[in-house]
């Protein structure tokens, strides 16, 4: 077992892996191939000493951030045209917290502005808003049974993606990065990638939603710019050579090295593993990027966006490029869904920038042979109330937060597919079978890369913390194959 699955005492630990470097120094090697050492020895091998077997190896994690409505896309309630302008009954709102956009007005219900149809040979409910999801439903498992205790945005996307609502815990991404390590040399073990919008957004996206929290920093999600250069810094000055350069990077490995022999800070250890791993980037991010040799199918696959840099489209298509590659974690993040108003054209605005994309990446891992072992999961951090924001039967009508219930999908590593799990009730406002909480969802995500969301712990001011927490939590076993 790694000591990563079980660092109950951080202390050893240290000790450790400060004897293991000072045997490497006194057997001459250079202090580059002493980082790299670490690089490719010991984080490529935690991978393979997990609690058992795992069913997918790798993540792609389509984060839809602002609270996509469950009501237009995936949750049909028919019986709601019956209730159209009617007020939502006491005993089906049961008290719930409303946000002040709409706690002073009538929660009067609005109807989906979609339609549905059962779709595939599984008969998934999806919207006419998602043709191409819709076509691959088979293919997808829902969870329409999702529920949070976050009603704002920034407290439930930090929780939907760190397990807690306050800001300083690691990441989901920084999690598996710590608890499986890496498959690849020239990458970071966790990107993330952002949507370059048509049109401004005025959501935040906070770095802690990919950050690493007490984890050491070298576990954070690296963020690739929609730009010339994606990473910072990475290019060498102009007329710089590069063996100089190479000799410049041993010698600032030589002064951390003796600081971290002194202090033993394993933020010292990050720095020189990052400047190792910069090195290869020069290499790694340039062909990474440079999509010249897809195939023009696959730019059809994927819809005419996908040849527009930073496009939702085209980062899913980095996505698969950089699972193909060995990337443990691969986010992206596409925002802009908080539609408090004019529901209708900006939800299906939404719709048009990823459904074709979100479709495709499945389909694209599944024909090369990646899907089985690559877990996909679509979601935001909560969804949207059946009652109507604004006038409720006007084109300016809009939907609140609702925290309550909504739905994500998933795709492959272990999966079943064409599936769809848990119910709400005929308001799709409370949860009627099967409840999954975001902690549940976390369990389960580790449970398929072959960790026990119980064991993977990280020793801090004297307390174990997990990415589950101490609360109750299950793995939905109901959803695997």
């Amino acid at each position: 077992m790694s000591s990563r699955l079980r660092n109950k005492d951080s202390g050893l630990a240290m000790v450790e892996s400060m004897a293991r470097r000072a045997f490497l120094a006194q057997g001459g090697m250079s202090l580059g191939a002493i980082a790299l050492q670490s690089l490719l020895g010991s984080d490529l091998a935690i991978g393979q000493r997990v609690d058992f077997a795992p069913r997918a190896k790798r993540v792609i994690f389509l984060t839809q951030s602002g609270g996509p409505s469950q009501i237009e896309l995936y949750d049909d309630k028919p019986g709601l045209a019956q209730w159209a302008g009617k007020e939502l009954p006491p005993s089906v709102r049961q008290g719930q917290r409303l946000t002040t956009m709409t706690a002073n007005q009538k929660q009067l219900i609005m109807p989906a502005r979609s339609r549905f149809q059962r779709r595939g040979e599984s008969g998934a409910t999806v919207s006419d808003w998602l043709p191409h999801i819709a076509d691959a439903a088979d293919e997808l498992c829902f969870v329409k049974s999702m529920t949070t205790d976050q009603i704002n945005h920034a407290p439930a996307m930090t929780k939907f993606l760190t397990g807690h609502q306050i800001p300083g815990r690691p990441s989901v991404g920084a999690w598996t990065s710590y608890g499986l390590g890496s498959e690849n040399r020239d990458l970071p073990d966790f990107l993330v990638l952002i949507s370059k919008m048509k049109r401004p957004s005025d959501q935040p996206l906070y770095d802690h939603y990919w950050g690493s929290g007490f984890l050491p920093s070298r576990y954070q999600g690296v963020k690739l710019r929609n730009a010339e250069d994606p990473v910072l810094y990475l290019r060498d000055p102009s007329g710089l050579p590069r063996n100089v350069r190479r000799g410049m990077l041993d010698g600032l490995a030589e002064l951390n090295q003796q600081r971290l022999d002194a202090t033993g800070d394993a933020e010292i250890e990050t720095r020189i593993r990052q400047y190792e791993m910069a090195w290869r980037m020069q290499t790694s991010i340039p062909e990474l990027n440079d999509l010249s040799g897809e195939t023009e199918e696959t730019f059809r696959l994927y819809g005419a966006d996908s040849r527009r840099a930073g496009s939702y489209a085209a980062n899913c298509i980095l996505a698969r490029r950089l699972v193909e590659r060995g990337v443990r974690f691969v986010q992206l993040f596409h925002p802009d869904w908080d539609h408090h108003s004019r529901l209708q054209s900006w939800c299906t605005a939404r719709c048009r920038d990823t459904d074709q994309a979100s479709a495709a990446l499945v389909l694209d891992l599944k024909r090369r042979g990646l899907l089985d072992d690559t877990l996909v999961v679509w979601g935001g951090e909560f969804g949207r109330g059946v009652a109507g924001q604004g006038q409720w039967d006007s084109p300016e009508g809009g939907r609140d937060h609702h925290p309550r219930c909504f739905t994500i999908w998933m795709a492959g590593g272990g999966l079943r597919s064409g599936f769809s799990y848990g119910a709400t009730d005929d308001f799709s406002y409370n949860v009627a079978e099967h409840p999954v909480h975001v902690r549940d969802l976390h369990a389960t995500m580790l449970h398929l890369l072959g960790i026990d969301h119980e064991r993977l712990t990280f020793r801090r001011q004297g307390l174990d913390f997990r990415l589950t927490g101490v609360e109750p939590t299950r793995v939905v076993h109901e959803l695997m194959a």
